[in-house]
Formats: structure tokens, sequence, C-alpha cells
């Protein structure tokens, strides 16, 4: 079959704007810090935005997602709600440079703590889900008040979907859409990621809010949760080895659904293709590919320039 005709009879077909591309933002002044994991990937502080904002916007891709990395840390991650905190003057400079570009936050406070964990601890090592629901509800506030066009908690306390739209709601953010980490296992990908934001636990573990990898049916609990406290859209993380949980989702929920191909299983990618063991290029395209496949509308990926590129031709 000729390439023509191979190109008229697919059945799914990826564009630039199906793709979220992550950006790390920093502290300081003219940094742009390649992560040492994560190659062609960056730590930017605020002043460096710009340019790059313009960039991702003119490859056709419609959205970033927005991740702090703090000049101080406390127990709480009181930083992370702080009008003048990184992402939220990040948020700022980025819809000045490109107001059309679709700027997501992370609310989570495991990067502006201490202790490096998703939730408040207790005095004996204990996650506080309740506690740590209001200081969601600052950042997600945080976010909006600076210009957000959506939050994503990614923290898997549970009910904070209902607290952060209640709390979006009570100050007139109605319009403010969250997409939810629905499905978040605790796995193995995210060290690459641990490494760009400093965020690794200093303690123990996530597996004690974080969804166990052999449990499929209880992701669609966790959805459908999400979904009956006000999510806009759903999220499955990480995708790769979750295909199955990304298809069953899209199955069962009438929903736009959103994948995260976390930095673990970019950094393999990568880290192969350097060594000429792949060809890196039509790995990554597979990659993507499989999981609109598999049902994503949505694909948040470290890959999102260097796709839009090949993309655009």
């Amino acid at each position: 079959m000729s390439e023509g005709l191979r190109q008229m009879t697919r059945e799914f077909r990826l564009s630039p704007e199906n793709l979220i591309y992550p950006l790390f933002v920093t502290f300081g002044k003219g940094v742009k810090e390649e992560i040492g994991s994560m190659p062609g990937n960056y730590r930017w502080s605020v002043d460096k935005l710009a340019a790059e904002a313009k960039e991702i916007r003119a490859l056709g891709i419609p959205a970033v997602i927005l991740f702090g990395i703090p000049e101080t840390k406390d127990e709480k991650g009181m930083s992370g709600c702080q009008p003048d905190g990184v992402v939220q003057n990040a948020i700022r400079e980025i819809k000045n440079a490109a107001p059309e570009l679709v700027v997501i936050t992370d609310v989570c406070i495991d990067e502006y703590t201490t202790h490096g964990h998703c939730g408040i601890v207790g005095p004996n090592g204990k996650i506080l889900n309740d506690e740590s629901l209001e200081m969601l509800a600052l950042m997600a506030l945080s976010h909006a008040e600076a210009g957000a066009d959506m939050v994503a908690p990614s923290d898997m306390m549970d009910g904070r979907v209902a607290v952060i739209r209640k709390a979006l709601d009570t100050r007139g953010f109605s319009d403010i859409p969250i997409m939810a980490y629905a499905a978040k296992y605790a796995s193995g990908f995210y060290g690459p990621f641990r490494e760009a934001c400093d965020s690794s636990p200093k303690f123990g573990n996530r597996a004690t809010y974080q969804m166990d990898p052999p449990n499929a049916r209880e992701a669609l609990r966790e959805v459908a949760l999400d979904i009956q406290e006000g999510a806009d859209i759903v999220m499955v993380k990480p995708a790769l080895s979750y295909l199955d949980i990304i298809r069953d989702v899209r199955t069962r929920f009438d929903m736009p659904v959103a994948a995260y191909n976390v930095s673990g299983e970019y950094s393999m990618v990568m880290a192969a293709a350097e060594k000429g063991w792949i060809d890196g290029h039509r790995v990554m395209m597979e990659v993507l590919l499989s999981i609109h496949r598999a049902g994503a509308d949505m694909i948040l990926t470290y890959y999102a320039k260097q796709a839009a590129k090949d993309l655009n031709g």
C-alpha cells in the first residue's frame, strides 16, 4: 500500500492540539537549566517564559501545565498559595505573552513542603487528608486569581475536587474547570519528575494515597467520585503501563479523558535513543499514538514540542 493510501485509511490521527506541555518554573532570574534526567526539558525562571510560551503556541500546542519550584518550603506548603509565588507569577507572564495559550496549574503541596508529601503530615507521620484540603483550595484559588485557565489537583486526597469546586464557585470562579488526576497510581515512573521538582518524600512513600498498580476496578470508582464532585476532565497517570485503564475510563464515562505520559516513560525512550538502540522519534510517535488510540483526548507529555514539530511537517 502506498503512503498516500496508508494516510487515507488511518483510524487515529494525532495532532498538536491533543498535546499539553509541562513546564517547570523556578525562582531567580535568567534561569534556563536543563533537567539532567529529562533532556530537552528545563527549569525556567519567570522572566524567561515569554519567548518559550510564544514558541509553544506557534507550534500549535494549545496548553501548558505549570509545576512550581519555590525558594522556600515549610511543613504546609504555604509558599504555593502566595499571590507572588513562582507559579502565580508565571501565569501572569505567560498570559501576557501568549494570551491564547491555555494555562493549567498543578494543585499539590508536595513541591512546596519540607517533607515532600502531597498532604499535611501529622505528628505520627500520617497524612492528614481533611486538613490538607484547605491548603489545596487556597492554592487553587491563588492560581485562579492569578489568571489560570484551569486547575489540576494531583494530590489524590479524598474529596479534594468537591472542596476546590466549592471554593472556586464561592469566590466567583465558577467558569474555571478542574482537570482531576482521577486515577493516579503509585508508580515507579515518577523518578525524573521528582528530581526536576526536588519533591521526593523525605520519609515513607505515597502508596497510602496513590492507587495500587494491580487495581483496575478501583480506578473506575475513583473516576466516578471525581466526576460526582465536579471534575470537568479526568486523568489517568501514568499512561503507558495503564493503557487498559485509559480504555476502560473512555468506555465507561462520557467525559474528556487526559493521560499523563510521565517523566520515567519519557526518559527511558530518550536514554535508549541516545545510546542508538532505538529510533527515538519513531518510538515517540508510537508512544503518543498508543495513548491517543487507547482513548485519551489530551496527552500531557514532555515530547510535546518535538512531536508538534514532526506533526507540523
